[in-house]
């Protein structure tokens, strides 16, 4: 199993990115997937979350609005797309992905694997 993660960068405060979460030797469609990070120094903040059938997302308070979760199932492809970006949502983004039966809503006891992060930093 395999979670890569890419598309973070440098970008100035007010602007975008787009992240990606490559999965290999598992079905995206069949598994919550969520995305984490974690700020320099500090520790993992949960940001947004999908259910399988991708009807239900969930976001932090600190991201809602300005990011959206979304999967590419035939890609078999996780992607945040982040707006109006801010110097505090620079971090580490991580990729994870759970069975829907370890989670009630926004909250899951386990994660079953987990990518090795990009960087994004936001700065002028």
């Amino acid at each position: 199993v395999q979670l890569v993660e890419s598309g973070g960068g440098l970008v100035q405060p007010g602007g975008s990115l787009r992240l990606s979460c490559a999965a290999s030797e598992f079905p995206i469609r069949a598994y919550y997937m969520t995305w984490v990070r974690q700020a320099p120094g500090k520790g993992l903040e949960w940001v947004s979350s999908i259910y399988r059938g991708g009807s239900s997302t969930y976001y932090s308070a600190s991201v809602k609005g300005r990011f959206t979760i979304a999967k590419d199932t035939a890609k078999n492809i996780l992607y945040l797309q982040m707006n109006s970006l801010k110097p505090e949502d620079t971090a580490d983004y991580y990729c994870a992905y759970t069975g829907e039966e370890y989670c009630t809503g926004p909250y899951c006891s386990e994660y079953s694997s987990w990518g090795q992060g990009t960087r994004v930093t936001v700065s002028s």
